[in-house]
């Protein structure tokens, strides 16, 4: 039995009229499934326990990642696996593990019903799919989730502006500060610090390439640090980072590992999967094949 979890509010609305066309297709072929719509933030988890319950042994979001990030963290070492039909903002969790934007792409790749493991970013208390932000990025997160401007944006299927948008509204006012970074028991230090990226996976923020030699299967984690900059040098950056083309800039470093500790000199936001985290110190480790995704 297949269990779908919808969020009919992801993308605008794209995640509605994304499960009426899928609807219609599973009945089409007589596919058994069973369905749930999410009613608010955290109310997918209460749902997956509930398909947990029921024995439900393939569940499939219908939705951003937002709602992907909720199930996924119940799903962390379960015989379940975890499905995707892209109908968010950014998708960057369906787009980096190779999940076709096309609903009816992606419903066939779930019924061909070939897993896979992923790996994930173990932050103490939550799972992270694909990159953790700190410091400038964690509060361009906090400001696009508040923005008025996302769902304007969503309705005209350019939401992946947001990011950007409300990355020039931070820059008037955020400054950096200095980091501690601590990788496999090597500690460094690094002064006026940008933001701090650690990922499990080369995109977030709606396509942005931070970490191109980044993946979701090879058990290692990968940093991003951008530090050292003038504001005008940042702007000059931020168009590579969407094609990975920073990675030759002297004011930002790589690094790669198991397990990192981050703290700063001033309090700073976190976001993981684009979704509000604690402020630092922060402590993040690599989980090998902790989910199965098809």
């Amino acid at each position: 039995m297949h269990g779908f979890i919808i969020n009919k509010t992801s993308g605008n609305g794209k995640g509605n009229q994304v499960w009426k066309r899928v609807e219609k297709i599973l009945q089409q072929r007589r596919q058994p499934f069973t369905a749930r719509f999410t009613e608010g933030p955290q109310h997918a988890t209460k749902i997956v326990e509930d398909f947990i319950k029921e024995n439900v042994k393939t569940i499939i979001v219908v939705g951003g990642d937002g709602t992907i990030h909720e199930v996924a963290n119940k799903l962390v070492y379960q015989d379940i696996s975890l499905g995707i039909i892209p109908a968010g903002s950014g998708n960057d969790f369906a787009r980096c593990i190779g999940v076709p934007m096309n609903y009816l792409k992606a419903l066939e790749r779930i019924l061909t019903n070939e897993t896979e493991q992923v790996d994930l970013l173990h932050l103490g208390e939550r799972y992270c799919l694909t990159v953790t932000g700190i410091g400038f990025d964690g509060q361009i997160a906090k400001n696009v989730s508040e923005a008025a401007y996302k769902k304007y944006l969503n309705h005209i299927r350019l939401g992946g502006l947001s990011y950007v948008v409300s990355m020039l509204e931070t820059l008037r006012k955020y400054q950096p500060t200095n980091v501690r970074i601590t990788m496999d028991g090597k500690e460094m230090m690094f002064f006026d610090v940008w933001l701090v990226a650690v990922a499990n996976a080369p995109n977030y923020g709606g396509g942005i390439t931070i970490c191109p030699n980044a993946s979701y299967n090879d058990g290692l984690l990968n940093l991003c640090i951008v530090h050292g900059m003038k504001k005008w040098e940042l702007l000059r950056l931020f168009p590579k980072a969407y094609k990975g083309k920073h990675t030759t800039d002297e004011n930002v470093t790589f690094l790669q590992g198991k397990e990192v500790y981050v703290s700063s000199g001033t309090p700073v936001l976190v976001h993981s999967d684009g979704e509000q985290m604690k402020e630092r110190p922060i402590h993040i480790k690599i989980e090998k094949d902790a989910l199965r995704v098809v």
